[in-house]
């Protein structure tokens, strides 16, 4: 049996890598959990035996041992689209080189689901965490109390004294864009939502407040519904506003997934968009752009925001304080063909 395969059957240790790289044990150990604490070379020592044994850090023994740890907990609502995609792929471009690593959990919406992944997390004692949102059950938060790390949330924005974020305001962007479909002359203008999720709901409030300053709010041009969003119950949303509101001359659909699936069946009805029918969305996924007509609606740097938590993040968890507590990357209307 060859060195490294008896040495992996065995279990390799962490002093095992110290002896192989030619440091001592703290510094080993200092490599791997603070890899920006020391010099570049004997970090590339202590990767390269790593390598070379086989060794896996055993980080739960390792939290425990040192009350520290090098592992961030993420919990984000969705994969099912690129939004979260996105901020997901930005963080770990962050942690990774400084030496973190992802534990990435998806609650889908559920609060039971959100629960169960903090509690299977922090019991892993992570070293931060990054949380969607600030809307958790009384049973999560009662979990979240007993957590003594940072916490960084994205997505939205909280002026409270003890919170932590990177976001922007989803109420804001809503109102933006209903604004921007008034100004181009829309006066019967829809909303219709799926999922709805805080933010989604917020940006509901945004509409209605842009539509009560025009004094055209009216809730009968409302279609809200918990079903799950997708392609194709944009096209069945759309179908329900035609037959229950016919005079409409736009929708503001709540995301992107929705408008694309409206277009699909605009198009199958022979519905001249924007002509007869305006239809936006919201976030600029890769393929708003590329429909027919390509699809107006609200950009948002989810990408910028994963990035900017995590920095927030690794700045706590190494005892700064950020330079803002608040970070707001803000939104951009994007009009094209649809509206």
């Amino acid at each position: 049996m060859s060195q490294r395969r008896r040495r992996t059957a065995e279990r390799v240790t962490l002093s095992d890598v110290a002896k192989a790289a030619g440091c001592s044990l703290m510094s080993a150990s200092r490599a791997l959990s603070q890899p920006d604490m020391v010099s570049d070379a004997l970090r590339e020592q202590v990767v390269r035996a790593v390598k070379e044994l086989g060794y896996v850090p055993h980080s739960a023994a390792r939290a425990l041992a040192s009350s520290r740890s090098n592992l961030v907990a993420v919990i984000i609502p969705s994969l099912s689209n690129s939004v979260f995609v996105d901020t997901a792929e930005a963080i770990q471009r962050v942690l990774m080189p400084a030496g973190f690593e992802m534990m990435l959990g998806v609650s889908h919406y559920r609060a039971a689901e959100d629960e169960r992944l903090l509690r299977a997390y922090l019991a892993h004692q992570p070293a931060g965490l990054l949380l969607t949102g600030f809307e958790r059950s009384d049973a999560a938060r009662e979990i979240l109390g007993g957590y003594r790390g940072p916490i960084v949330s994205m997505m939205e924005l909280s002026d409270a004294e003890d919170d932590y974020c990177v976001g922007f305001s989803q109420q804001e962007a809503g109102a933006a864009m209903t604004r921007a479909l008034i100004e181009r002359g829309y006066r019967q203008i829809a909303f219709a939502a799926a999922q709805l999720d805080p933010r989604t709901l917020q940006r509901a409030e945004g509409y209605r407040q842009a539509m009560r300053e025009a004094g055209r709010h009216d809730p009968s041009l409302e279609l809200l519904t918990p079903e799950l969003s997708s392609i194709g119950l944009g096209a069945n949303l759309l179908d329900r506003l035609l037959q229950q509101q016919p005079q409409i001359d736009a929708v503001f659909f709540n995301n992107d997934d929705l408008a694309m699936g409206a277009l699909f069946r605009a198009r199958q009805l022979d519905l001249a968009v924007p002509q007869r029918l305006a239809i936006a969305g919201f976030n600029d996924l890769p393929a708003a752009a590329w429909v027919h007509p390509a699809l107006t609606t609200v950009r948002t740097t989810r990408g910028r925001v994963g990035e900017l938590a995590a920095q927030m993040l690794m700045s706590l968890m190494r005892g700064q304080q950020p330079q803002s507590r608040r970070i707001d990357v803000g939104f951009e209307v994007v009009l094209r063909d649809s509206a």
